[in-house]
């Protein structure tokens, strides 16, 4: 693949071969955002894990302190006054047994979705929808909850799901080009300390392998693992 000469310019800048500290990384790519727009920063680790066995598969929920600088549109499946305290939070989709229907047909027009854990057995049937675009309400990441004006607020402001996908690689958005090097860092640190915490407990040897940042146009950038924890 041919890259352009922007790309060919910032990876001039990085020395391919080279583990950096978090903080040299994080000015690095910001240095090498040079696209038009605000571009996403983000993280890819490499863990040591196997998620075809059930005692080895990551998954959580992190609060970025410093929010992810996304607008997510975040619907939720409730009734009578959980929907209206959902609508109070902020919810831009609120619905029962209609918005089932709706997403059924493959209206989705939301990013995030949160239900109560009444409605599971109707949103249960939305698993092959929702569960390949990785949105299906599940309790462990807290998106089945009864507390749904926290969870919408909680998305709203900066809530990351991660997933361990099959080769054992996590990837998320911790930010945007124009946040400072300090709330980036804050942010990456947080996002990592979380993923830490989810370690399964069928996971041995080095959990961590490999951490690396990018921006959404910009080469990537390997970060020491130790001074990312």
């Amino acid at each position: 693949m041919a890259h352009g000469k922007r790309f060919k310019t910032a990876i001039d800048k990085i020395d391919r071969t080279k583990a950096y500290n978090l903080e040299e990384a994080v000015k690095l790519i910001k240095e090498t955002a040079t696209a038009k727009f605000d571009e996403t920063i983000e993280i890819a680790m490499n863990l040591g894990v196997d998620p075809r066995h059930a005692d080895q598969m990551v998954r959580g929920v992190c609060e970025l302190p410093k929010g992810s600088g996304r607008t997510l549109r975040v619907a939720v499946f409730a009734k009578d006054d959980k929907a209206e305290e959902a609508k109070a939070a902020g919810a831009d989709v609120v619905g029962a047994e209609e918005l089932v229907e709706e997403v059924q047909k493959g209206n989705i027009n939301f990013d995030r979705c949160i239900a109560t854990p009444d409605m599971m057995p109707l949103v249960g049937r939305l698993g092959k929808v929702l569960g390949p675009r990785g949105m299906m309400p599940n309790p462990k990441v807290g998106t089945v909850t009864p507390n749904v004006g926290e969870a919408v607020k909680s998305a709203k402001g900066g809530a990351v799901e991660f997933r361990v996908e099959k080769a054992g690689v996590i990837h998320a958005g911790v930010g945007k080009a124009s946040f400072s090097e300090a709330d980036l860092v804050e942010n990456i640190r947080a996002f990592i300390s979380a993923v830490s915490k989810a370690k399964p407990t069928g996971a041995k040897g080095t959990f961590m392998k490999q951490v690396a940042l990018s921006s959404t146009m910009g080469p990537g950038v390997k970060v020491e693992v130790s001074s990312a924890s």
